[in-house]
């Protein structure tokens, strides 16, 4: 008897044990994970955005027992107190109730609103990303090539300019959408190669991989804008799948052999970007192009005046693709001199 009673306290002792260690690993133990999370939805949640000093947007807030361990859960009695019952009417006094998890931890999320207080209404990007174009940035500025592989970059782009022209001809609203769908692929392909290759060297990327991979971000977020304004038919849709996957193997490949190569055909690409959009301008001013209301979400992308129109987004746009001209001719050129960290102050 006193034999299995030592036993059992020593089986007792040994669970415990280990549920003390399975606290700081991968499984929390419940007990304590039931009193934060009750201690969580006293306290809720309360975030607050506030503008800083240099016109960017801060989340403050403070979370509390959302996660001691990987893969702790509610038990199922907390689980249920986080579901609340939705009431949807339906023929005559009878009434459905259906159930709707708030937030998997209890925590409800974050209220994010603009600077006039309203509800933020984008999940795509934040008010903290966005920001206002630099239009003073020169629209002229032209990388004359030098070297061969600047020739081999020029000459390719003006190659792949000819077709395009044939395709779109006019149609500025829906080639800027379409072009937009294959832009946004180089940065994207040259942060991720630059993110392996730090990975592989143990070493820093000096800035590139976050300066490529927002340079993509941007040009996507060209494309949710032009998405607003134009409608593609099924055969550019279709185009899109074939340009798309044509375009990022070649670039991947042509990045691994040549950096120099990638950055300064791209270089290029933005260059007969700025052309078109300020051809697309052009159309504007003649009235050939309907000046239509600026899209909600170029509005506070850009953060436009509220009486924006689609002038005024194009404009922007042009200024962000004079602005990857720059980067990716000057990201060209640290590579030729082997300087691979991002230095602000450059002469082209």
């Amino acid at each position: 008897m006193l034999m299995m009673a030592g036993r059992g306290g020593a089986t007792k002792l040994a669970s415990s044990m280990m549920l003390a260690a399975r606290c700081f690993s991968t499984a929390t133990a419940r007990g304590m994970l039931v009193k934060e999370a009750v201690h969580a939805k006293a306290m809720e949640f309360h975030g607050d955005v506030v503008r800083g000093n240099v016109g960017e947007f801060l989340v403050r807030g403070s979370v509390f027992g959302l996660r001691h361990g990987s893969t702790a859960s509610f038990s199922e009695k907390d689980q249920q107190q986080n579901v609340q019952p939705v009431a949807e009417g339906g023929g005559g006094d009878k009434e459905e109730k259906k159930e709707s998890t708030v937030s998997y931890w209890g925590v409800p999320p974050s209220r994010v609103t603009k600077e006039d207080g309203t509800e933020w209404k984008w999940n795509c990007f934040r008010p903290w990303e966005t920001y206002s174009a630099d239009l003073s940035i020169d629209l002229t500025k032209h990388h004359a090539p030098v070297t061969f592989l600047d020739k081999m970059a020029f000459w390719t782009v003006k190659s792949l300019r000819w077709p395009t022209d044939l395709f779109f001809q006019r149609r500025y609203g829906c080639r800027a959408m379409m072009l937009e769908t294959v832009a946004a692929v180089p940065g994207m392909v040259g942060g991720m190669l630059l993110h392996c290759r730090s990975l592989r060297r143990f070493e820093h990327s000096g800035g590139w991989i976050k300066a490529l991979l927002e340079e993509a971000e941007n040009e996507r977020m060209h494309l949710m804008t032009f998405m607003e304004v134009s409608n593609p038919r099924w055969y550019e849709r279709a185009l899109v799948f074939t340009v798309q996957g044509v375009f990022f193997n070649a670039y991947f490949l042509g990045y691994l052999i040549s950096p120099k190569f990638a950055h300064r055909m791209v270089g290029y690409l933005e260059e007969e970007a700025i052309h078109s959009y300020t051809e697309f301008l052009a159309e504007v001013d003649r009235g050939n192009i309907k000046n239509v209301p600026a899209p909600a979400i170029a509005i506070d992308y850009w953060r436009l005046p509220p009486n924006s129109t689609l002038r005024d987004v194009v404009v922007v746009v042009r200024a962000d693709e004079a602005h990857h001209r720059d980067v990716n001719h000057f990201a060209s050129v640290r590579i030729r001199l082997h300087l691979f960290d991002l230095v602000m102050v450059f002469q082209l």
